[in-house]
Formats: C-alpha cells, structure tokens, sequence
C-alpha cells in the first residue's frame, strides 16, 4: 500500500438528516441518509480533494455498518482500519435543521459505541508513524479503549510534522468538562497544528479569547494554531506570522459538516505545502460550500468547486 497522505481516528456513524428544514425533531417527516463523524469526515473530505486517506475507527456488525464500508470505498478512503465489534451496534445520530445554523443533534450511541472500543495494533502504531499527517480527534480521547490508543499512537508518532489535533468538544462524549479539558489539554503537547472554535479552545487550554488561545498553543509548541470564529472568520498563527481570514458568505441548509470539510481542505494545504493563510482560506470555501449543502460526507467539494467558490466570491483577491 502506498504511504498514506493522512490518517483519522476516532468516530464514525450513519447520519440521518431531517429533510425539512427550520422544524424540530417531532415533526420531521423523512430523513437523508450519509456517513457522519468528524475523523470519519475529514478523511472523506481529503480524499474528495485526491489525497490517500484512511481512518481508524469500527462499526457494528449490522446493514449500517456494511452501508458506511461500502459508501467510505466509494469516496476512495482506504477502510483497511475500519473494524468491525460485533457486540455493539453501528452508531446513528439524527439531525434536525431547527434552525440549519445550529443543528439539533440526537446520538444513539448506547450502550456504547464500536469506535470507542478499538484496541491498538502494532498497524495503528506504523500507520500513525509514517502517514504524513496523522489527524487526531479531541473526542476519540473520552474513549474507554480508543481513547488510550488515540494516545498511544500519538506517542509512537512523537510529534512529527504533521500531526495535527482537532480539539472537537462535544459534551455528550464526557462525563465532565474538567475530564475533556484534562485529556484534550494533555495531548496538545504531542502535536504541531491545532485547530478549534473558540469554545473548543476554551476548553482545551482555559480561555477563549482568539489571540490568548492561539498564544498558549504556540507556547505549548504547536507551530500552527487555527482558531475558527464563526461568522467572523478564522485566525491563523504560528510564532512567524497572525492573520485574520475573511469568511466566504453563503446560504447556510445544513452547518453540520462544515467543520470537517474545512478540516479535510486544511490537510489538503498542508500537504501541497501552501502558506497557513492561503490553505486556511482555500478551507474556509470548502465548509463554506458544504454549509451550503444538506449532507456532509456526500457533499464534500472537489477541488475546482472550492476555486470556482473562491474565485466567484473574489475572497483573498
């Protein structure tokens, strides 16, 4: 196999949107199917922008999970780590469109989830070792077991250039804040990019204000720090240079997989070696596009989408 461009970890679902937009839950009457989880979907969004990506995560073994196998091959992310744990089943997680900028969020993940129980192989510790970025997801970190070979394989990668930390805090995957703080906190120190909303950042390394965030990350030794601001944009740093991206205006269906797309589009610039600032622009247009759409997986752009969007809106020019 050639080596891989980057390596995921951490969750994966099968993601069920409502198709009626701006109504809750109760009333939704038919929902879009598409493969979910945010490592899952980062790997989904480099491969789409024509990168080697694979993702070590597990499904149950169920039709679900045959689906998320078979749609993962088909946007060309290699699944030799997706396992297989037969006594849980394949996660679901519903979506809500009340309203599509803030997305309701119901998990069905009891009474635990196969991606929280991946157990580290000499494979996890190579792949993590050799792939040129390896992508690790904050919440994979609450895990019981995929949790300590989250760690694991970022000790064995020992800080290479890229290895990247998406500080990804969902609540419902912790039994507490101090507990996400301490394990997301804890593993900045084993990377070189971090990437988080100010909340996120919050969380991660005790404040949210933008430049104060990016400041304890470069002083943890992250040489690039992303910190994502919502309608505001995205600040960029590292010890050279700080930068704040403009967003691209779009009409928003579904923010959901807005993040992944941006996190799959910055991999792709780091890869091709483009400045922090352009590859957080081009990254910007491909959730920017994506927010635009209603699935995420599905509706991760192609490279010339994200020009064409870029070009078309004139941001950076």
């Amino acid at each position: 196999m050639s080596r891989l461009e980057l390596l995921t970890i951490g969750r994966i679902s099968v993601d069920l949107y409502a198709e009626q937009l701006g109504v809750p839950l109760a009333e939704v009457r038919s929902f879009a199917k598409s493969v979910g989880g945010s490592p899952t979907n980062v790997a989904v969004a480099a491969a789409r922008l024509g990168h080697r990506a694979a993702v070590v995560t597990a499904v149950g073994d169920d039709g679900f999970g045959e689906y998320v196998r078979g749609a993962l091959g088909s946007f060309g992310v290699d699944t030799t780590f997706v396992g297989t744990h037969r006594p849980y089943r394949t996660p679901l997680a519903f979506a809500a469109m009340d309203p599509p900028d803030d997305p309701k969020l119901l998990f069905y993940r009891e009474p635990a989830a196969p991606d929280e129980e991946i157990a580290l192989e000499e494979r996890h510790v190579e792949a993590a070792r050799t792939a040129e970025i390896f992508w690790v997801s904050g919440s994979c970190l609450s895990g019981r077991v995929t949790g300590a070979t989250g760690r694991a394989m970022l000790e064995a990668r020992g800080r290479t250039r890229h290895t990247v930390l998406d500080l990804d805090y969902r609540p419902t995957f912790w039994p507490s804040e101090e507990a996400a703080s301490s394990q997301i906190g804890a593993s900045i120190d084993a990377v070189t990019v971090a990437v988080g909303n100010r909340r996120e950042c919050e969380v991660a390394v005790g404040t949210g204000e933008p430049d104060e965030a990016a400041d304890v990350l470069l002083e943890r030794g992250v040489e690039l720090a992303v910190v994502k601001l919502g309608a505001d944009g995205v600040l960029v740093a590292t010890r050279e240079e700080r930068a704040r991206v403009e967003p691209v205006r779009v009409d928003v269906v579904c923010a959901l997989g807005a993040g992944d797309a941006f996190g799959g589009a910055l991999c792709h610039g780091l890869l091709t070696g483009a400045d922090p600032v352009e590859a957080v622009r081009f990254a910007n247009a491909a959730g920017a596009i994506v927010a635009s759409r209603l699935l995420c997986a599905d509706a991760m752009p192609t490279g010339d989408e994200v020009r064409e969007l870029l070009e078309a809106t004139g941001v950076g020019a």
